[in-house]
């Protein structure tokens, strides 16, 4: 039986990231049903949705034949590079360097481009809606299934991390059927940065395991990772508002 204290690193961290994906592929099929109506939003969605189940059940056999070792290494490597995109993106709309991201913005633009393909037919629309929506959700899937293998392949943590990712799903989908309109109030740039704090600490953690380093605490270890990122993270925000910095930018 799995502790609750194992799991809880890996939940949160597959809920957490798969929310933000799951918000972004939200807005671009909402867009999608309110312009070209709900028969290809949802046709497209649950293509997609199908997609990525074959792709998990495929996945799953595959990843049992890879060494531990290996397995922990790549996954490692590849989560600490994912987690670090992350948090870099958030430190630097935190200070103001790049524009944080507006799902407001998102769904505009989304159904801007979609109504400018009005002019060449229904039948085309449809076509054009239903690959919108069926991109949005394998491009934005396959980023959540790649943080439930890497944070809970090699330790048994697959199906807490597959909860946490379901969790969120069906959080946000609740969330948008009862406001039916874009989640411009979701904290998305304060989740990336809580994000990219703990795969990033998920990740040195693995990538040390796969080199057979043996951490303090095991996986304790994680939290203290995350501490660690956290605190360069804010300060590296709190370095880049520099007044000094701003006047020699």
């Amino acid at each position: 039986m799995i502790a609750w204290a194992t799991a809880a690193p890996a939940v949160s961290a597959a809920f957490l990231g798969s929310m933000v994906e799951v918000v972004e592929a939200f807005t671009i099929v909402l867009a999608v049903g309110t312009v070209s109506g709900w028969r290809p939003a949802l046709i497209g969605t649950g293509v997609g949705l199908a997609f990525l189940a074959v792709l998990v059940v495929v996945l799953g056999p595959l990843l049992d034949q890879v060494p531990l070792h290996a397995l922990q290494l790549v996954i490692g490597i590849l989560l600490l590079l994912f987690g670090l995109r992350w948090l870099r993106k958030a430190i630097l709309r935190s200070a103001g360097i790049i524009a944080l991201h507006d799902e407001t913005a998102a769904f505009a633009k989304e159904t801007a481009t979609l109504r400018g393909s009005a002019g060449s037919g229904r039948e085309h629309l449809d076509w054009i809606a239903g690959i919108t929506a069926f991109k949005a959700v394998v491009l934005e899937g396959i980023e959540v299934v790649f943080i439930v293998v890497a944070v809970g392949a090699g330790r048994g943590l697959l199906w807490p991390a597959s909860l946490g990712a379901l969790a969120a799903c069906a959080l946000v989908l609740a969330i948008g059927v009862i406001v039916h309109k874009p989640l411009a109030r979701v904290p998305e740039n304060t989740l990336k940065f809580g994000v990219g704090v703990m795969l990033a600490a998920f990740g040195v953690y693995w990538t040390g395991e796969g080199l057979g380093v043996s951490w303090p605490g095991h996986d304790l270890a994680i939290l203290g990772f995350a501490l660690v990122f956290l605190a360069v993270g804010l300060g590296t925000v709190r370095l880049a508002r520099r007044p000094d910095l701003e006047l020699a930018r």
